[in-house]
């Protein structure tokens, strides 16, 4: 036989409307009586039903979590992050996947209604300020993961640094004619990781005298196929860039398999340098940014659920320090181009403006 509500009440030595405040994790039950009851919830084995938390509480239980293309191994580590980070909460987690411009507004308005989800976590997805004014009014508590609204809770990552910190490394080891492979989404946001980083690249050159010119900024969707059709065609221009930037460790993937199918030796002739350090970078040794994917999930995860228990606060903008993962894909800068050609100087290849670069 089951044990009830009341059973735990009888054992604790308190009533059963304490009880379902502990149940609810209510602020406002004595830690030593909390104490009591989850003892005696233990001893009895009394494990409650969650469709009667959601009737008591009047709230769904469920958090709502929006993701461009689940399967990216950037997204499926920050969910990670998240699951790990509510399932000690109580809530259940429910992910939506939005590979169009059309699905994506469909599933935020449904969330919005406030009858399916008690909070929401947008992933890599910028609302705009319509989208925000109708959260707002909706009062959905919302916490933005790898994307930006000023009036918004959210967790990003320093980009713009980490592009300039792959750019400087690759400057620092004499390379001069520098690529960005970027990314652009096939979801219509109001924010990219891509162009910050692609910014902190432009920065850097400037800093060292010189310019990221349009010949060698690319860009396609985040994947291997389309970054090694980009690069390919980079390393047979007339003057094939000695070092490339990329926005994301698959874009760097299809890079290394470029310069492999045109005979192009990595690191000797040409430096690849990713973003992310998901997991195959170790195997491959490839040089990239680290970002604590799994650890924004956690905090992002973290800061919804305050805002559920405690309402509206102070907008929190947490900012993800990266660093540089050093390893064998970059090199010093070659005296001869990656297709076989010398390498002609080009403007600051000789001395940075400064004479050294800007930290």
């Amino acid at each position: 036989m089951h044990s009830t509500i009341r059973d735990v009440a009888r054992l604790a030595g308190v009533g059963t409307g304490t009880v379902s405040r502990v149940i609810n994790d209510s602020p406002k039950v004595h830690p030593g009586t909390r104490a009591g009851v989850l003892e005696a919830m233990a001893e009895l084995d009394f494990h409650p039903s969650a469709m009667a938390r959601r009737l008591s509480t009047g709230r769904t239980l469920s958090i709502g979590v929006v993701v461009p293309f689940m399967t990216r191994p950037s997204i499926i580590e920050r969910l990670r992050g998240i699951e790990g980070a509510l399932s000690t909460t109580g809530y259940d987690l429910v992910v939506f996947n939005v590979e169009t411009t059309e699905r994506r507004n469909s599933v935020v308005a449904d969330l919005l209604r406030g009858d399916r989800v008690d909070g929401l976590l947008l992933v890599g997805l910028s609302p705009t300020d319509t989208e925000v004014s109708a959260i707002e009014r909706s009062g959905l508590p919302t916490v933005l993961i790898d994307a930006y609204h000023r009036r918004l809770a959210r967790v990003v990552a320093n980009d713009v640094q980490g592009g300039q910190l792959a750019t400087r490394h690759l400057l620092e080891l004499g390379h001069r004619r520098i690529a960005f492979l970027g990314g652009l989404p096939r979801v219509a946001f109001t924010y990219s990781a891509s162009r910050l980083r692609e910014r902190g690249v432009r920065l850097a050159m400037r800093s060292a005298g010189l310019e990221l010119p349009s010949k060698y900024t690319v860009s396609g969707d985040h994947s291997r196929g389309r970054a090694r059709d980009l690069t390919s065609d980079l390393l047979h221009a007339p003057e094939p860039p000695t070092g490339i930037v990329c926005a994301s460790d698959t874009q760097a993937l299809g890079a290394l398999e470029a310069a492999r199918d045109s005979g192009v030796d990595v690191p000797r002739q040409l430096s690849i340098v990713g973003y992310d350090d998901l997991d195959f970078a170790t195997y491959l040794g490839l040089t990239t940014m680290r970002q604590p994917l799994f650890e924004s999930g956690v905090q992002g995860a973290g800061i919804l659920v305050e805002l559920i228990k405690s309402g509206p606060a102070v907008v929190r903008r947490e900012v993800i320090q990266v660093e540089l993962v050093r390893r064998s894909t970059t090199g010093p800068a070659p005296l001869v181009s990656p297709v076989g050609r010398p390498a002609s100087p080009s403007r600051g290849d000789t001395r940075m403006r400064s004479g050294r670069l800007d930290r």
